[in-house]
């Protein structure tokens, strides 16, 4: 029998959390929701949804019948996550906020706030769950493969972890949709959000625009002809093929491919591309990374494992091996586009180990300078 306890629920004004909270009160918690908002410096633009998701994650509330608070962590998002997020693309990198705003916000601004209502454990609806063994937590992936999100969460400690529920990660997400529309909940529909909370559905480069300088250059293929001209570092990142705007200039005089951004050369402000997906320049066989990160709150040991350098993408068998703070993947085959700023996120089967972000990588043929990684300091307080 399950002990009955106090949970408060992050209600997005999604499916995913909709249902969450539906579950727990189903099985007889005390369940409170959460309305976390993050982002409001355009809070009346087309772009931002906040508002709208308010008004269903109160929808949601009410047909469940438990009570929502609004809670603003704005200040506390735009100095832990979207700070970080501008130094990096400034550096040249590709971070990716949402590992840090659930570091950072979700499962820790967001925990406390919930331990300060007097809460046993917060649930939100992530694809992803908890097993207790012998006192220690694992996370593990989420039973449906097409939604697991692990490796957004691989930043988790045994503390958060311990006081975490998963509820939708033992379910495929057409379940999830099932029992929204059979409870009748006003969102059943509702389409997954996508790309970064604080951009939304505008365009990325737009955004971008707003707070970082362009310095425009040139871009240089493989045999270092210019073949463009680039509107700054910082709006690019590797193995991008949309919006170069370069074209005409074809691959050793056969049939015309498309282009690809390969590297970046800080120094000279210079853009490297090359043609072709598979193009050897865009094919890594090994990366290491910093700013570590781990579960069990120690490294696993040297030896195989398998990992992601990317979110949308399969587990690649690799070799694991400690550094001094840092640790070195060598894969055992060539991996797409290994993106500094990105994580690396290493798993024993559906256990997942923790990670880091990408510091350096090595490809076959290196496409021009490297992008060098400054000592990180992410998740400022």
């Amino acid at each position: 029998m399950v002990r009955k306890q106090r949970i408060v629920v992050g209600l997005s004004g999604g499916v995913d959390s909709a249902v969450t909270a539906w579950l727990l009160r189903q099985q007889g918690h005390e369940v409170v929701g959460i309305f976390m908002k993050n982002w409001e410096d355009d809070d009346d633009s087309q772009y931002c949804s906040s508002n709208v998701d308010f008004v269903d994650a109160a929808a949601v509330a009410d047909v469940i019948g438990i009570e929502i608070e609004h809670v603003n962590f704005a200040a506390d998002y735009k100095d832990r996550v979207f700070a970080e997020f501008l130094r990096e693309y400034e550096a040249g990198r590709t971070p990716n906020p949402d590992v840090l705003c659930n570091a950072e916000i979700k499962f820790k601004a967001f925990l406390d706030h919930a331990m300060r209502l007097g809460a046993e454990k917060i649930a939100t609806g992530h694809y992803a769950r908890v097993r207790e063994q012998t006192g220690r937590f694992e996370l593990l992936k989420g039973l449906d493969p097409a939604k697991d999100q692990s490796y957004f969460l691989h930043r988790l400690t045994q503390s958060q972890l311990a006081r975490t529920l998963f509820p939708v990660g033992e379910l495929k997400k057409t379940e999830v949709r099932r029992i929204a529309a059979e409870i009748g909940l006003p969102n059943a529909k509702k389409k997954d959000s996508t790309g970064i909370c604080f951009i939304g559905e505008r365009p990325f480069r737009d955004f971008l625009n707003r707070y970082l300088r362009q310095a425009p250059g040139p871009m240089l293929d493989e045999r270092g002809r210019e073949v463009g001209r680039h509107v700054g570092l910082s709006f690019y990142t590797l193995g991008q093929r949309q919006g170069l705007g370069i074209g005409g200039v074809k691959h050793g005089g056969g049939e015309h491919e498309p282009w690809y951004v390969a590297g970046k050369d800080l120094q000279r402000n210079v853009l490297r591309v090359v043609q072709g997906h598979e193009h050897p320049g865009l094919l890594y066989r090994s990366l290491v990374a910093d700013d570590c990160s781990w579960v069990a709150g120690t490294p696993p040991p040297a030896g195989a494992v398998a990992a992601k350098a990317r979110y949308r993408q399969a587990d690649a068998p690799c070799r694991h091996t400690p550094l001094d703070g840092r640790f070195e993947l060598q894969f055992e085959q060539a991996q797409w586009a290994v993106t500094p700023g990105q994580s690396a996120v290493l798993y024993d089967g559906e256990v997942c180990l923790g990670g880091g972000v990408i510091a350096s990588a090595e490809s076959f043929q290196p496409a021009g300078a490297a992008v060098l990684a400054r000592p990180r300091q992410m998740g400022l307080a």
